[in-house]
């Protein structure tokens, strides 16, 4: 568990599940789903039919909730693109708009970089996102990330073609960064 003043970074607990389904699964079209990878599809399933997987994700260190005043307000994730688990990719997802723009984002993010590199051997950690997702380039940004990649034109969504855009840093500069040396 790591806290920022209000904001909090945990592992999902049972009692997280139905909120998690709410968020997430109980709309066909919900609102964060515009932001978070729109080209790949997205339905809502029943609460019963969520529980099935859901319960797997209790406690998993792959994928934790974000609360604002203990109340569930979105996820953060990693995963391994590689086998050899040294290319590790993280997201994140607020999945309602009063909470987009108050800079929640970029802090979950920034304790949620330090978990990873402080319980994982990793060298680089990295996010992949579309050019349609400005605000999470920007938080990119913030947290030091540099522009990796840049896919053109590989992307579709809402009848036009984005770029996939990959960001990432190194344990070295990220260190730096927390020790004030930027």
């Amino acid at each position: 568990m790591y806290n920022d003043q209000d904001l909090m970074i945990r592992p999902i607990e049972e009692r997280d599940l139905f909120r998690l389904w709410e968020l997430i699964y109980k709309e066909d079209a919900p609102e964060w789903k515009k932001w978070d990878a729109p080209y790949f599809p997205h339905q809502s399933i029943p609460y019963e039919l969520f529980l099935e997987k859901g319960t797997a994700w209790v406690g998993l260190d792959r994928m934790w909730v974000i609360s604002v005043n203990d109340v569930v307000c979105g996820i953060v994730s990693y995963y391994f693109e590689d086998e050899q688990q040294n290319w590790l990719e993280f997201g994140i997802v607020l999945h309602e708009a009063h909470s987009w723009g108050k800079g929640l984002g970029t802090r979950a993010l920034k304790l949620w970089i330090n978990h990873i590199f402080n319980t994982l051997p990793v060298v680089r950690v990295g996010l992949t996102t579309w050019s349609g997702n400005e605000r999470m380039i920007r938080v990119g940004e913030k947290l030091g990330l540099l522009l990796e990649a840049r896919i053109r034109k590989v992307r579709y969504y809402d009848g036009q073609y984005y770029d996939s855009i990959r960001m990432g840093i190194l344990r070295e500069e990220w260190e730096a960064r927390e020790n004030g040396d930027r």
